[in-house]
């Protein structure tokens, strides 16, 4: 939109400066109200602001204009206007006269009156359409001066600084501020430190590293076990390892018989073995308990007691 505005205002004023003076009006009494405006109100109330700057209700010079648009020269302010803002900022009849303030009768009116005209009087449509396509083009091709006019001017609205007047002058005074920013650079001025990043630090470890893993191999293929007390403390080597075979003192056995069959003959000999073959039994019996019944013996029949007898005897009768 503000491209748009730009090219408004400044076939509106028929002067560059001047149109930018108007859009830059325009940004700074839009920024107020626009907070507390819906995104959607925003349109209408930018080119509301822009249409009612006096450098575009009554423009103060005589104005000078292109001749591929000298047909807006011929215009009334009003007209000119109402012209701009259908060609040139894309409004729609009711847009366009709520903006200018008026109804749509008589918008429908000024922009009858700015409609181009042919030899007989009548409106021209192909004077119409060449029209709008010349300011098309200049909304579509401005110049990277202009557009950075436009960023300065947005710049302006947000930081409070007053605006450039004109293209030239701000690149100049842009060039001016670099140029003095070179000569007032101090010779002996370091540039700032950059911080340690891991990558640094690993660049930094890496050769580090291996040289500490040349040394240990340097130092394990060199070193043996072992050291000779009267070389000064140096490392020799005590060469290959000496094996000597030990004498045999055990007894060879014969053919066919068994070396260890002493051994076990002393072993199962031994009155130890016997007393713990019968453990349990000497267990059983230190415990105080009653003696085992051998069952496959007979055992003698214990007598009965006289009290018994006479308890039969009295039954069986």
């Amino acid at each position: 939109m503000e491209r748009r505005a730009l090219v408004v205002a400044e076939l509106q004023a028929g002067d560059v400066t001047v149109g930018e003076r108007a859009v830059a009006v325009a940004m700074r009494a839009f920024v107020g109200p626009a907070s507390q405006l819906l995104m959607v109100e925003w349109p209408a109330r930018f080119w509301g602001l822009l249409c009612s700057t006096p450098q575009l209700l009554k423009p103060a010079g005589p104005g000078n204009w292109a001749p591929e648009v000298a047909h807006l020269a011929t215009l009334a302010a009003g007209e000119r206007l109402a012209l701009l803002l259908r060609i040139g900022a894309g409004l729609d009849e009711a847009a366009a006269s709520a903006v200018l303030g008026v109804d749509a009768e008589a918008y429908r009116q000024a922009l009858a009156g700015a409609c181009p005209l042919d030899a007989g009087g009548r409106p021209d449509a192909a004077s119409w359409r060449a029209l709008a396509e010349q300011v098309q083009a200049r909304i579509r091709d401005l110049s990277p001066p202009r557009l950075q006019q436009l960023e300065q001017l947005r710049e302006s609205v947000i930081t409070g600084a007053m605006p450039s007047p004109s293209v030239p002058a701000a690149a100049a005074a842009s060039t001016a501020r670099k140029e003095d920013g070179r000569r007032r650079k101090p010779a002996g001025r370091r540039k700032q430190a950059r911080p340690w990043t891991l990558r640094t630090w690993l660049l930094l470890c890496l050769p580090l590293l291996l040289l500490a893993m040349v040394a240990l191999w340097w130092w394990r293929s060199h070193t043996v076990v072992g050291a000779d007390p009267g070389s000064g403390g140096g490392l020799v080597d005590n060469g290959p390892v000496q094996v000597e075979p030990l004498p045999d003192d055990s007894t060879p056995a014969g053919p066919g018989e068994d070396p260890h069959a002493a051994a076990d003959a002393a072993m199962l000999a031994d009155p130890a073995l016997a007393l713990a073959r019968d453990a349990d039994f000497y267990a059983w019996y230190a415990a105080g308990g009653p003696m085992p019944v051998d069952e496959s013996q007979p055992q003698p029949s214990r007598p009965e007691p006289a009290g018994a007898a006479l308890e039969t005897s009295d039954a069986d009768e």
